[in-house]
């Protein structure tokens, strides 16, 4: 069971998402979680880097479907049971997530 859905909408973010990312790999030692990227069309290569991670789901849009609507669509296909919708910008400190 998925304990956490983390979906992060991207465009044209991609070192603001590298270092989100890499604060989340960080700081959910014991939560069973999946983390979705929903690009909005960037043009500087979010999309096809951010298949190389491990454990991210990537849906690339063919345009920018907005902020809502991006989130949306991962949230539809999440099995987290509780959701987490966070920006590109976001950076996770320590006890941020955890689970008792």
């Amino acid at each position: 069971m998925v304990d956490l859905s983390i979906i992060i909408v991207s465009w044209n973010t991609r070192q603001f998402l590298q270092e989100c990312l890499e604060s989340l790999y960080r700081h959910t030692k014991g939560i069973a979680f999946e983390v979705f990227v929903v690009d909005n069309n960037s043009s500087d290569g979010s999309p096809r880097w951010s298949c190389h991670i491990p454990q991210v789901n990537v849906i690339a849009n063919d345009d920018n479907a907005g902020f809502s609507k991006a989130n949306n669509q991962a949230i539809r296909i999440s099995q987290g049971r509780y959701i987490a919708l966070l920006n590109p910008d976001t950076l996770l400190t320590e006890d941020v997530l955890f689970h008792h």
